[in-house]
């Protein structure tokens, strides 16, 4: 093997590690040796999106694709940072669609109309959405995370007779994956199969919390003292609810928590909340969980706006909305 394959094979092995600054010390090795390597900058990307630096990662992508236009992982890895956490969904469209264009198999074809349905979603075009899924090569699905992706697909589009199948073989060819039995869970829920949502969710619970923390993650004391800011800085209407209350922080909630109907990815729980047999202030104690909320944001930049935006909706659900929306998981995010 040559110096300059050497540095990318160990640059993505460090990636599979969490290594992102070795990844990129790697990466930019690799360019010293080649400065027209579009692997090299795909690379780059990937280690900054990793580190929640989106901006930094798209432009290493765009480089990618410039120096070989016909690179699509680098194109879709731009594009899904456009869909999350940057939520420029028409720029993402056009990345997909350039990709559409280069796609020889199967799998490309169904990776990029997936990410193309996440777009269309995101900005709200439901029936847009909806054409992009009617574009997709019939199943049976070759690779597990397909048949997931299509599955949570149905899912969004409110098709539950066509999701539950592949959601149900895709958590049971690649049980390792929290995405497959997270939405399992949220289909059996709605499905009216408690025991089965409950289930798993714990195991999706349980696979979220073997993952390592994101790169950026923020220690536990400096974390809570962000959600402090942020109850200060709530609009008065609502930061009355939170003012007096205790915060947590913890990483999930608790299995006993999960097993009573909590979303195991919720972010936030107000509790101790006041009532005729417990007076006292609105709400007692504000549990936050870092982990969900630090994947919801997906960069460190939006950290702020979005706990803000979390801690608003969470207190309009919990003290404002009118009661009697139905049964269901409580999800809290």
């Amino acid at each position: 093997m040559d110096q300059f394959s050497a540095h990318l094979d160990r640059g993505w092995d460090l990636v599979q590690r969490g290594d992102t600054r070795g990844a990129e010390a790697s990466a930019r090795r690799a360019l010293e040796l080649d400065p027209n390597s579009p692997e090299a900058y795909n690379l780059l990307g990937y280690a900054a999106a990793l580190e929640g630096d989106s901006l930094e990662a798209i432009q290493s992508y765009k480089q990618a694709f410039a120096l070989d236009d016909t690179y699509m992982e680098a194109m879709l890895n731009a594009a899904e940072l456009y869909v999350h956490p940057l939520g420029e969904f028409d720029e993402a469209i056009r990345l997909c669609e350039q990709a559409l264009a280069l796609a020889e198999t199967d799998e490309e074809t169904i990776e990029t109309l997936l990410l193309m349905f996440d777009a269309m979603l995101g900005k709200g075009d439901v029936e847009g959405a909806r054409a992009v899924v009617a574009r997709l090569p019939d199943g049976p699905y070759e690779n597990a995370n397909h048949s997931f992706l299509v599955g949570r697909a149905w899912y969004e589009l409110g098709d539950l007779e066509r999701a539950l199948p592949m959601l149900d073989e895709a958590a049971r060819r690649d049980p390792t994956q929290s995405e497959h039995w997270y939405y399992l869970g949220l289909i059996r829920d709605e499905s009216g199969n408690a025991r089965g949502a409950t289930e798993a969710f714990l195991r999706a619970r349980e696979l979220d919390l073997s993952e390592p923390m994101l790169p950026w993650s923020l220690g536990r004391e400096q974390f809570a003292a962000l959600v402090k800011k942020a109850i200060t800085s709530l609009a008065p209407p609502l930061r009355k609810f939170v003012s007096e209350a205790e915060v947590y922080v913890s990483e999930a909630p608790g299995i006993e928590l999960v097993a009573d109907g909590v979303d195991p990815r919720a972010l936030i729980l107000l509790d101790g909340l006041a009532s005729i047999e417990n007076p006292g202030p609105p709400c007692g104690r504000v549990f936050m969980y870092q982990r969900n909320i630090e994947r919801v944001v997906g960069c460190p930049d939006r950290l702020d706006e979005g706990l803000l935006e979390a801690l608003g909706r969470e207190i309009e659900a919990t003290f404002m909305d009118k009661p009697g929306d139905g049964p269901g998981r409580k999800s809290m995010n």
